[in-house]
């Protein structure tokens, strides 16, 4: 017999059909940990996460670079600036001047953390987006950046006016937690969690358990195999290398 044929104890072969048909075969205890993980994750948002709801409001911001006809340099000028204004908006000045105005309890880091400033492409508006668990202060939040950033840009910017487009809502509904999402995410997670679980313990599985098995890690055939005595359990766990008799 060639000593190279017989794979060493620390080496792993690894068949895809074979991994195939161990998740085929725990197809159920996968779905079935899937559903449980996506249940919990349901259960974690209705009950364990508070809602959060957003306001936004809209501010249309226009410079005019002389005269009082509007140019189309004036439009591109302003298109090209509404990124500064964003900046101007979630600058120190403006964060401290609504905590300031509104007492809140809370530092200007953390009011940016509340805070989404966004610019459509190739138009003049700036949006800004307030999200908090209680959706008054959402919309009073917004109303007052928007107002206080209003002011820091004509001062640095040197505009004349800034538009409001639309004033912040009172949110009716939440926006997050996405439940949606949320569930989604457990299913899949505890499914691939059970799914590495059963492939990890069917590679660590070094048990002989088929004739088969005798051929593709012994490099031996097997004339014939010893079957069970009467009175042994089927299901019992055991080797089967030792009751084939090789020749």
């Amino acid at each position: 017999m060639d000593e190279k044929q017989i794979k060493s104890p620390d080496e792993i072969e690894i068949n895809l059909w074979d991994i195939i048909g161990v998740l085929w075969k725990n197809a159920a205890l996968i779905v079935l940990c899937g559903a449980l993980f996506a249940m919990a994750s349901l259960a974690i948002t209705k009950f364990f996460m508070t809602p959060e709801y957003q306001s936004i409001t809209k501010m249309y911001v226009l410079s005019k670079q002389s005269g009082d006809t509007l140019t189309q340099g004036d439009m591109q000028t302003s298109t090209y600036l509404t990124k500064d204004y964003a900046e101007l908006i979630k600058s120190r000045t403006v964060t401290e001047a609504v905590i300031a105005e509104l007492g809140l309890d809370m530092s200007s880091s953390a009011l940016l953390g509340k805070v989404n400033v966004s610019t459509p492409a190739d138009t003049r508006v700036v949006n800004i987006s307030v999200t908090d668990e209680d959706p008054r202060k959402a919309a009073e939040i917004a109303n007052a950046m928007r107002d206080a950033s209003s002011e820091h840009i004509q001062k640095v910017m040197d505009i004349e006016a800034v538009n409001v487009v639309e004033d912040a809502n009172v949110p009716s509904h939440p926006s997050g937690p996405n439940t949606t999402k949320n569930v989604a995410i457990g299913g899949v997670l505890g499914a691939f969690l059970i799914m590495l679980i059963v492939i990890i313990k069917h590679l660590m599985n070094d048990a002989i358990k088929t004739s088969d098995d005798v051929e593709r890690y012994l490099g031996l055939s097997v004339l014939g195999v010893i079957p069970l005595r009467e009175g042994e359990k089927r299901g019992k766990k055991k080797r089967i290398f030792p009751r084939n008799r090789v020749r």
